[in-house]
């Protein structure tokens, strides 16, 4: 039996990345995955022939209210219920300055729509989608958001507006979830890679020429996976570092070790 057996999670922003990583994880523990992503993107599809029959591969543009209320209602009505939502989609700086790290867009030279563009898939796009599933999650009483956020110093870091604004943003906002859902039996937590990952956020080559020492996206998979599952419960308002997960311990002494206080 796998720890996820009976599960179903949905994972935005799939198509690739981290995202790609922990929907494959998720379903290696036994969930039925629904793969989330914009309208257009043929590597859902891809994924889907990848992964079979429990990757539901599903496209909608999350910013909005429609699109999340979809989403869940996919979930329920094709895979037969929610009990996981990773909030995995987000932007970087890579689409406002691919060498946004050796040569840095300073705030004052962006333009306002850029600013927009980054809250709403980074912060607001975790607000409705957690928000559109937590009822189902409350009603039946188990539930877990998974908030993938950033490192506190790529939050303050110069030239990292804004997204490190948007990161630190979601932070907060997963630590006001978590009070807000005590004691109804779903729990809000945040999850990182613990530094740059090989992801396509990363562009600039001229900063990281080998992406061998980049964090990998599978080490997403073994924290995710137990936040996921039963053994995380009770876990809440807490904020784990993957890079820092040691699998050779067993979930409950790795959990502890990459473990903190969400929020500073």
């Amino acid at each position: 039996m796998g720890l996820l057996d009976g599960k179903v999670v949905i994972v935005t922003g799939a198509a690739g990345g981290l995202g790609r990583a922990m929907a494959g994880g998720l379903i290696a523990a036994g969930a039925r995955v629904v793969g989330v992503d914009l309208p257009g993107d043929s590597r859902l599809d891809e994924l889907a022939r990848e992964l079979g029959a429990r990757f539901l591969p599903f496209s909608a543009n999350i910013s909005g209210e429609e699109g999340c209320a979809a989403a869940v209602a996919q979930a329920i009505a094709r895979a037969g219920g929610l009990h996981v939502l990773v909030n995995n989609a987000g932007v970087g700086m890579q689409n406002i300055n691919p060498r946004f790290a050796s040569s840095p867009t300073r705030f004052w030279e962006l333009q306002p729509a850029q600013w927009r563009e980054v809250m709403e898939t980074n912060t607001t796009s975790q607000f409705l989608m957690a928000r559109a599933c937590v009822p189902h999650m409350m009603k039946q009483g188990w539930g877990r958001i998974i908030n993938l956020t950033t490192s506190f110093y790529t939050m303050q870091m110069a030239g990292f507006c804004p997204y490190g604004p948007s990161k630190a943003a979601a932070e907060a906002n997963t630590v006001i979830m978590s009070r807000d859902l005590a004691n109804t039996g779903v729990t809000a937590n945040v999850l990182i890679p613990g530094g740059p990952a090989n992801t396509g956020m990363v562009t600039d080559e001229l900063m990281w020429p080998d992406r061998s020492k980049l964090v990998q996206p599978r080490q997403m998979i073994a924290p995710v996976v137990w936040l996921a599952s039963d053994q995380s419960t009770g876990v809440t308002g807490r904020r784990f570092i993957a890079q820092s997960w040691d699998e050779s311990l067993s979930a409950a002494a790795a959990a502890t070790l990459a473990g903190a206080p969400a929020g500073w």
